[in-house]
């Protein structure tokens, strides 16, 4: 009697735990909750019915007011639990097991303007990305029902409380200054230069600054303004002599870091320019066709020139979908170059996670405003941009921050 009274017992203790299990409400956590924007993060959900069918979902608002979402697909483990690092993805804007799908599948909501692209302004705040979960695979409508739990997430591109500065000197356009604040300088520097869309662009020059280096984003020509008589040495060595002469910064450890026509432009100055003399170079989808833009002359005589000064380049260089093996290896300055090539990303590699833009809005010299295909695949080019990110940061702690005695060893 006393064996069935305790089994009896137990049999009511347990029912009301599983009862009890039961009516617990889904928790959706982000850990980290704020973090840099080149930093992973985990997702996950605990409290659900085991084999349930779920979706996760992001939703960010941009500075511009537009709506950006991406969504995943998961179906619960046996202990009622979604991890979004450990599970797969059944279907959404992203599938398979992707850590960061959430936020590198991200595109406009349906029904927004075509040719959007989101780029953060204010880096002294963060991106806020709302984190939800639904009932069911859910496609559509995610706005118009209640989620089972949410959480809000911060992605900085700048480290909360690090000082930056926008400042105009002599003949320069603004630009923008940022230092890692939370050790104590001189720092490495860099020269953060741009493309072809023009305007003052700072969240990787923020990045940059997150991750200990004296980093100047430099305006060079307003959108839909570029002139090529409006493009001067002297310009740019100035900049980069603001950066290198700064007290806070090492002098002799400053480099380049371009993008598009900024990448171009970097091959120049760093083969050219008497006055600048980086310690490395970083050129990310550099079509050297926009080098022609300094020289005025025919497209014939434009490629000659390139050939002969792209070889004067003595510093190490990184190359992210840039042709310049060639050139540099009939100088016999191989052995300076690192090459990164990713045959199905498209133009515009950025700091990872950032989404896919593939065709986006873009003014032209003329002022006239087209839509510009940049290309590429979503996955291929986020694996791209993480891949690359993590290159282009070892390469520039080998030639800025580590003594010549560090960089040699193998």
């Amino acid at each position: 009697t006393s064996y069935s009274t305790t089994f009896v017992c137990m049999f009511i203790v347990l029912t009301r735990l599983s009862t009890m299990s039961d009516t617990v409400a889904p928790m959706l956590s982000v850990f980290p909750s704020r973090a840099l924007v080149d930093e992973n993060f985990k997702v996950v959900v605990e409290n659900l019915p085991p084999g349930s069918p779920v979706t996760l979902h992001s939703l960010h608002q941009c500075e511009d007011k537009h709506y950006w979402e991406a969504y995943g697909h998961y179906i619960s483990n046996h202990r009622g639990t979604v991890s979004v690092t450990d599970d797969l993805s059944f279907g959404g804007t992203y599938t398979g097991k992707e850590a960061m799908g959430l936020l590198w599948s991200m595109r406009p909501v349906p029904g927004s303007r075509e040719g959007l692209r989101l780029r953060k302004r204010n880096v002294c705040s963060p991106l806020l990305v709302n984190i939800s979960v639904y009932r069911g695979h859910v496609v559509e409508g995610f706005r118009e029902q209640a989620p089972l739990a949410s959480s809000l997430t911060e992605r900085w591109y700048m480290a909360p409380g690090g000082p930056c500065f926008y400042l105009q000197v002599h003949y320069l356009k603004n630009y923008f200054l940022v230092f890692f604040s939370f050790c104590p300088g001189p720092f490495p520097g860099l020269l953060d230069v741009w493309g072809g869309g023009g305007g003052l662009v700072e969240y990787r020059s923020a990045l940059l600054g997150s991750h200990g280096y004296a980093s100047l984003a430099l305006e060079y020509f307003a959108p839909g303004e570029l002139k090529s008589s409006d493009l001067e040495f002297n310009y740019f060595e100035t900049a980069f002599n603001i950066v290198k002469d700064h007290p806070q910064v090492m002098p002799d450890k400053v480099g380049i870091f371009g993008l598009s026509l900024g990448a171009s432009l970097t091959l120049l100055l760093a083969a050219e320019s008497s006055i600048i003399k980086p310690s490395c170079c970083v050129c990310v989808s550099g079509p050297l066709t926009h080098i022609g833009l300094f020289y005025k002359p025919t497209l014939k005589s434009f490629f000659l020139v390139i050939s002969f000064k792209v070889g004067r380049i003595n510093c190490p260089v990184m190359v992210v979908n840039t042709t310049i093996k060639e050139l540099i290896n009939k100088a016999g300055n191989l052995h300076l170059l690192t090459r990164l090539y990713y045959p199905d990303a498209g133009h515009l590699i950025e700091p990872p996670y950032t989404p896919h833009f593939r065709a986006t809005k873009f003014v032209k010299d003329t002022k006239e405003k087209v839509i510009l295909l940049w290309g590429g695949q979503t996955k291929p080019h986020s694996d791209a941009q993480e891949d690359s990110w993590k290159k282009i940061l070892a390469f520039l702690e080998q030639n800025l921050k580590l003594s010549h005695s560090e960089a040699a060893a193998p």
